[in-house]
């Protein structure tokens, strides 16, 4: 049941509206079964899955996959994973577009196939084409500022910082970074990547991200359906204790209760 003030706080990506800031990968789970659970536990705004990584050569495994994720009635942001050219990427998302029929792509040029971090001097490049393509892009980028100002520049609506490497699940690895694009940039911003644990996605929920993308730490923990739900739960007490405002720190002890009618001796 929602609150009235998680009515009037909507998840807005070019203009549409989702009930859940979470948004879960689909690769790597021990089973489609464990998938399907961890998917019903988390209610997620959007699932996504790599064209090339995961149909393969289109063999009845792969259309099993697709079916499936048909089946769970959540909708589906295809990525570019894989792409290390604009080419590359803009074909990718062109056949994500024929075969599920959206015009959402999450943008992933690889730059670096050790750390998989972004093409940096390319990925504006690709976005821009994309977006002229008519695409709703999320680009995957570093939290570099400039990137992802340019990015916004180029006509995204939302930007995807990475947290640390894909698949790493250190958490945030540079908070003033993170920070200091989330005080810089007026766009919806989601953290995607490096994510490992419930409490790294409350912590940036909690300086005012939008939403959380992540995939290896559900995929790979040892009850992957609890761990989805812990997700889920962890990105909503983050937004709520955003829009509560929390308190400041304080260098010294501070008394949590009044001391009118305390003796003197005791105020000291």
């Amino acid at each position: 049941m929602n609150t009235p003030s998680q009515v009037a706080d909507p998840f807005l990506l070019y203009g549409e509206s989702f009930a859940s800031r979470l948004m879960l990968g689909t690769s790597r789970y021990p089973s489609p079964s464990v998938l399907i659970e961890a998917i019903e536990q988390s209610a997620p705004a959007m699932l996504t899955a790599s064209l090339r990584r995961q149909t393969g050569s289109g063999n009845e495994a792969s259309q099993s996959f697709w079916n499936l994720l048909r089946q769970v009635k959540v909708p589906v942001l295809p990525n570019t994973a894989g792409c290390h050219s604009v080419q590359e990427a803009i074909t990718t998302a062109e056949m994500a577009r024929e075969v599920f029929e959206t015009d959402w792509i999450k943008l992933e040029l690889i730059g670096d196939d050790y750390t998989l971090q972004p093409d940096t001097l390319n990925l504006p490049e690709a976005a821009a084409a994309l977006i002229r393509s008519g695409f709703k892009v999320l680009p995957y980028t570093t939290d570099d500022l400039v990137l992802c100002q340019r990015l916004v520049d180029v006509g995204c609506q939302a930007v995807m910082p990475w947290a640390a490497p894909i698949g790493t699940g250190k958490g945030p690895i540079n908070p003033h970074a993170l920070r200091t694009l989330r005080e810089r940039l007026n766009v919806p911003m989601i953290v995607d990547a490096g994510l490992g644990l419930p409490s790294h996605a409350c912590q940036v929920m909690e300086w005012g991200y939008d939403g959380v993308l992540l995939n290896t730490a559900v995929a790979l923990a040892q009850d992957p359906v609890r761990m989805a739900q812990a997700f889920a739960n962890a990105v909503s007490a983050g937004r709520n204790a955003f829009l509560a405002g929390t308190m400041q720190a304080q260098d010294n002890a501070q008394p949590s209760t009044p001391v009118l009618g305390t003796p003197f001796w005791h105020q000291a």
